[in-house]
């Protein structure tokens, strides 16, 4: 029974056509009887993992900002907060 509009959106699925060449349907489909799930399922499978890996990386792109920068990231600040004394 559907209580809400989050109910819906889980139920919601978008229908998506994608041209792969054989070699890939033929490996998808030893995947799929391995894991005896549809080729749908795999693919709903292989989107959320790399859509989770991206999301990582994505994070992780913050990181050494300041490593080619001639001063360091709290001098920076310093400098920055300096500005609100003067």
């Amino acid at each position: 029974m559907i209580t809400s509009y989050d109910d819906i959106q889980a139920l919601a699925k978008l229908r998506t056509i994608a041209d792969l060449p054989q070699d890939s349907i033929d490996a998808l489909d030893k995947l799929c009887k391995k894991d005896q799930v549809s080729r749908a399922e795999l693919l709903r499978r292989a989107v959320a993992e790399y859509l989770s890996r991206r999301a990582v990386l994505e994070d992780d792109a913050a990181f050494d900002l300041w490593k080619d920068c001639p001063r360091d990231s709290r001098s920076y600040e310093d400098s920055v907060r300096d500005e609100w004394h003067s």
